[in-house]
C-alpha cells in the first residue's frame, strides 16, 4: 500500500515541490546515486511507494556512503536552486524556507547565508525565539558565513555545486535491502554543499554513521577540515528547529555560533 501525503495548511505547492525534488534526486541513480522513494501526484495528494525496510548494518551503511557521494556528484546549476519542475513560491518544508530561482552570489557561503540562514534567523527574532544578545551572536556568525569564512571545496569528484537531499536527518533514511543500502524520502532537494547533507546525518544521529562517512570519504575524499565544519553546517537546521519548536534548540544554535568566532 502506498503512503499518502497531503499538503500542509496554507501550502498547496508543497506536494509539487516534494515530487519535483524526488524526481530530480532519482536522476542520480543512473550513476550509482542513493535510491530515492518513488512518488507521483494524484490529484490533491502525493502517493509514495512504500519502502520495504531492513535493519541498519555496516554493509548497508557502507553502500549508503558510497551512493550518497554519487548522488552529490550529479550536480546542480547554482547554490540553493530549486529542483527542475518546481514552481513558485519555491518554498520547502514546514519552515517554508525559500529557494533561489536565480543565482545569489558566487560562493556557497554567500548564497547559503542569504537564502537559507539569515531569513530564518530574522523570523526567529520576530517570533521572540531569541533574545537580543543571542540574535546578535548568531548574526555575526551569519555575516562571516556570507563573507566566505567557512567556504570549502566540495569533495573530490563532486562539481562546484552538489545535488543535495537538503533534509538528510536519520528519519529520512530508510534502510533497505537495495544495492545502495537505503532509500531516501522527504527531501528539501536543492543545489548546495555536499557537507550539508553529511552534517545533517550527524545532527540527530544515524546508525553506523562513522561507516557511512568513511565510505563516503573513500569514494569522494572530503576537503581538509570537514569534521570541524560540521557544527557550522548544522546552524541552519538548528535555527529552523528554533523557529518551529523553540525549546533548547536556540541555546544549541547560539553555542554553535559562539564556537565559530
Amino acid at each position: 500500500m502506498d503512503v499518502v501525503k497531503r499538503a500542509p495548511a496554507g501550502a498547496p505547492h508543497a506536494l509539487a515541490m516534494e515530487a519535483a525534488g524526488l524526481a530530480w534526486l532519482a536522476e542520480g541513480e543512473v550513476a550509482g546515486g542513493t535510491r530515492i522513494a518513488r512518488a507521483w501526484l494524484d490529484g490533491a495528494v502525493l502517493r509514495i511507494a512504500r519502502v520495504a525496510e531492513a535493519a541498519a548494518t555496516p554493509a548497508r551503511a557502507e553502500a549508503l556512503g558510497r551512493s550518497l557521494a554519487a548522488l552529490h556528484a550529479s550536480g546542480a546549476p547554482w547554490h540553493c536552486c530549486p529542483p527542475p519542475g518546481a514552481g513558485e513560491p519555491f518554498e520547502i518544508g514546514s519552515s517554508r524556507t525559500r529557494l533561489a530561482p536565480l543565482p545569489t552570489g558566487e560562493s556557497w557561503g554567500k548564497a547559503w547565508a542569504t537564502i537559507s540562514v539569515r531569513p530564518i534567523l530574522e523570523r526567529c527574532v520576530q517570533r521572540g525565539r531569541l533574545g537580543d544578545d543571542e540574535a546578535a551572536t548568531l548574526a555575526r556568525a551569519v555575516d562571516r558565513m556570507a563573507d566566505g569564512a567557512f567556504d570549502a571545496p566540495q569533495p573530490a569528484g563532486v562539481p562546484p555545486v552538489a545535488r543535495i537531499h537538503g533534509d538528510l536527518w536519520s528519519g529520512n533514511v530508510l534502510w533497505s535491502d537495495v544495492d545502495t543500502g537505503a532509500v531516501l524520502i522527504d527531501p528539501h532537494a536543492q543545489g548546495g554543499h555536499a557537507e550539508t547533507d553529511l552534517a545533517m546525518l550527524a545532527l540527530f544521529g544515524l546508525p553506523h554513521l562513522d561507516t557511512v562517512l568513511a565510505a563516503y570519504d573513500e569514494a569522494a575524499p572530503l576537503a581538509e577540515g570537514w569534521r570541524e565544519r560540521i557544527p557550522m553546517q548544522q546552524l541552519q537546521p538548528l535555527l529552523v528547529h528554533t523557529l518551529l519548536f523553540g525549546g533548547g534548540y536556540a541555546g544549541r544554535a547560539v553555542e554553535v555560533a559562539r564556537s565559530l568566532g
